[in-house]
């Protein structure tokens, strides 16, 4: 097949997501399709190439192996480790097909593209043998999904049924399948979407609304995401009416209303049905759910978004109004929300073109994408701000976190916001270099750049011949008014804002034309949105940071572990980090650019301690393999002994605990729990004075670590004013404590000390399950953080 029919199948394929023209809804611009565009030399399309070895590194048979065994076909060698057998068996199985239906549209690889039918062969086996429709590798498979048909439903926050979110699990099969059909017009994959569609259908068609909203408690990935594109791909509303079934009410109820309810949520739960939504409204032409989905981005954007485009600390949403549990962390914004919020900011900036979603879009490119992959191959799951601590990568063969899954999609698709278009014009919205071919006119361009190193962009046009149309170019919110320049062949073109901030050239177009654009930047400082003491400092989109050292990076690369994503080495203390001391309302008038380098740049006159004033502030995405500022905290002379002061205290007690501590659950919250095999029944999470808990009429177990078999004591903490409450406390299956409570410990949190009993700490286990049963006719108290203390 030649290359153009290559092209032509491709773009025939892609028409339904770029143009939405379902019942009634279409979309202002389309997106071209991956196949038109294709990087140049820059730090994209090196990430990109370094994403295609770590591809092209992982073992298919191995990804496959929890699918072939679900059906009950004879597999290949083993599984893989990590998620991958522990309960969320073939996530990754259906992120790689995505990630290599756009490679393969981004790059044209025939490598890839043999990975990819390969893959997809198998899906198609199994399907077959399943004999349902059913593509999946959740475990126990077939026992669940019977569960569920027969009204079976006992759904938590991250399980279903016993079982590992089963439903977030092959929601990563239909989004591969619907990425295989729209980015390579594969056919195959197409059948066995339906299918699969039809297998869901059929499964649910006798439960209620109330019943499948019960079950939507479960984290389920965007489900009604894929099923209103299945509706787009099809033209059958069967599946649209699906999708609006498996959109959650409690988020989108209070969404349609403008609230916000998301503090203390489990932040990438919640950003894929919001996607969902918005794709719902593009279908159905529903205003109201796309204004709920543009009031998320919103608020998400504006109150809770970091200046690296990130959000949330231990995968949840934190009080808007207090930063202070980020900062604190280890566990920063997540790069699987990004990547979420970009899919989102794409769906809402092609129904509204505003200059808004590609300023978000680009910083988070730029500033947590870009820098979420190391220059040899390895994702970040988690990003911490907090001073002077670092991150840690996956390895192929080791790792498989979610992160991992959405990592390998992140750096194949730089390409598919570059442009965009409407019937007649061009958009230009990043300064990426890059070609476009866009078939349908004739038209190719190709954009040369060395940007952010060098402040413009220069766009040669080639035509099949002369025409007419406006290309419009973003106007970024971090250029001043007037600053932005455009010349054509040399001529300076006269250029104004319009509503959605792009700037329009309209002329009769030919070969040979060249077009030059000044982006001029300038250095900002930005606090955090509580407005707290600390701010971050960004030239144009592009995050500043500062290396402060190499040491005691412990686990940088992941290991096999189950909290191998967590850069677990030793915290050091806030107090310690660089203090930035000034009387100037803009900090950023003190940074002084080094001569002979490149975005390179210094602070010395408003860093306090000595030490610290040769730290160099560089792009964040350049950092790797050290620790890293990119928060500072600041204040003015006479407002030091007091900060300073204040600083000590608290985290005085935080370095106390911390080296205190042997393992630590904060209860109620996702991840951690899970991290910590959670178990449990009758029990349920809550969120009180801005903390997460866990509370229950039955019991909840975790095991937690005592590597260095260093513990001595449990800790859990509970509000004092909590009243007839009676449960026992287990360690090992040994009664260490009976806990009545009769609310007379006052209006605070309390920490409840137990020491463990000589046979525990004799018996030298590494793991110790600490469980927690409530007595009969009564309950556990709400359960708010769990630690094992030496």
């Amino acid at each position: 097949m030649t290359s153009n029919c290559i092209t032509k199948k491709l773009w025939i394929g892609l028409l339904f997501v770029s143009v939405v023209t379902l019942y009634g809804q279409s979309a202002k611009l389309q997106s071209f399709p991956l196949s038109s565009v294709r990087l140049l030399e820059g730090p994209f399309k090196e990430a990109q190439l370094t994403d295609m070895k770590y591809i092209l590194a992982l073992d298919a048979d191995r990804l496959l192996f929890p699918y072939l065994r679900e059906a009950g076909i004879e597999t290949k060698g083993e599984s893989y480790g990590n998620w991958e057998n522990t309960g969320l068996d073939g996530h990754i199985g259906g992120h790689y097909i995505s990630a290599l239906s756009e490679m393969y549209a981004a790059t044209g690889n025939e490598q890839i593209k043999e990975r990819l039918d390969y893959m997809l062969y198998w899906f198609e086996k199994c399907q077959q043998k399943n004999g349902n429709g059913y593509i999946g590798g959740v475990p126990g498979s077939k026992a669940l999904w019977e569960e569920i048909e027969k009204s079976k439903i006992n759904a938590g926050s991250f399980s279903l049924n016993d079982k590992w979110v089963p439903w977030y699990n092959i929601h990563k099969v239909y989004a591969g399948l619907v990425d295989a059909y729209t980015l390579t017009g594969n056919e195959k994959a197409k059948k066995m979407l339906i299918q699969l569609s039809d297998w869901c259908l059929k499964l649910t068609a006798n439960l209620s609304d109330e019943q499948i909203q019960d079950m939507l408690r479960s984290e389920h990935g965007g489900m009604n995401e894929v099923f209103a594109d299945v509706a787009a791909i099809t033209g059958d509303k069967k599946y649209l009416t699906l999708a609006e079934k498996f959109s959650h009410k409690t988020i989108l109820n209070p969404l349609l209303e403008n609230k916000d309810a998301l503090n203390g949520l489990h932040a990438n739960t919640q950003i894929p049905k919001v996607i969902g939504f918005m794709r719902v409204a593009e279908v159905s032409g529903d205003k109201e759910w796309a204004n709920a989905a543009n009031f998320f981005w919103n608020t998400v954007v504006n109150n809770r978004t970091i200046s690296i485009g990130g959000n949330s600390v231990r995968e949840h949403f934190n009080p808007a109004t207090d930063f202070s549990s980020m900062l604190e962390s280890r566990e920063g914004p997540e790069t699987c929300n990004s990547y979420n919020m970009l899919k989102l900011s794409k769906h809402l900036f092609l129904a509204n073109p505003s200059s808004k979603y590609m300023d978000y879009y680009e910083r988070t490119t730029y500033n947590h994408i870009l820098s979420s992959q190391h220059p040899d191959g390895g994702f970040v799951y988690f990003t911490p701000i907090r001073p002077r601590h670092y991150r840690v990568y996956s390895t192929p063969q080791e790792s498989f976190w979610c992160c991992v899954g959405s990592g390998l999609e992140n750096h194949g698709k730089y390409g598919e916001l570059i442009y965009a278009h409407d019937n007649q014009n061009l958009y230009v919205n990043l300064f990426i270099p890059s070609t476009l071919k866009w078939e349908e006119k004739g038209i190719s361009l190709t954009q040369t750049t060395k940007f952010p190193f060098e402040e413009k962009t220069s766009i040669e046009l080639k035509l099949k011949k002369a025409q007419k149309f406006a290309i419009k170019f973003r106007y970024p919110s971090w250029i001043a008014d007037g600053k932005m320049k455009i010349s054509v062949n040399n001529k300076e073109m006269k250029i104004e804002k319009d509503a959605n901030s792009y700037v329009s050239v309209k002329r009769k177009w030919k070969t040979g034309d060249v077009i030059s654009i000044v982006l001029p930047m300038q250095n900002k400082t930005e606090q955090l949105p509580d407005h707290s003491n600390w701010v971050s400092f960004v030239r144009g989109p592009i995050v500043l940071a500062a290396v402060t050292d190499t040491t005691d990076l412990v686990g940088l690369h992941g290991d096999g572990s189950r909290m191998g994503h967590i850069a677990n080495g030793p915290i050091y203390p806030i107090e310690e980090a660089p203090l930035l001391i000034s009387n100037n309302a803009d900090l950023a008038n003190s940074l002084i650019a080094e001569k002979g380098k490149s975005f390179v740049f210094t602070a010395s006159d408003i860093i306090f301690q000595e030490k610290y004033k040769d730290l160099e502030l560089v792009p964040f995405f350049q950092i790797h393999d050290e620790r890293y500022m990119i928060y500072w905290p600041f204040t003015t002379k006479e407002k030091l002994p007091e900060i300073q002061k204040a600083m000590k205290s608290r985290e005085e007690a935080q370095m106390k605990l911390e080296a205190a501590t042997v393992d630590v659950v904060t209860s109620g919250e996702q991840q951690p729990e899970s991290d910590h095999n959670f178990k449990g029944e009758q029990t349920d999470t809550g969120f009180y004075k801005e903390r997460h808990y866990r509370y229950g009429k039955g019991f909840f177990s975790y095991d937690m670590k005592n590597t260095l078999l260093e513990a001595q004591k449990l800790q859990f903490t509970y509000f004092g004013t909590d009243t007839n409450k009676s449960f026992d406390v287990y360690v090992n299956d040994v009664l260490v404590a009976s806990i009545i409570l009769n609310g007379t410990e006052g209006k605070q949190f309390v920490d409840r000390m137990i020491a463990l009993p000589a046979a525990i700490i004799n018996s030298k286990n590494k793991i110790l399950q600490v469980k927690f049963k409530a007595k009969p006719s009564s309950e556990i108290t709400a359960i708010y953080e769990v630690r094992l203390m030496k």
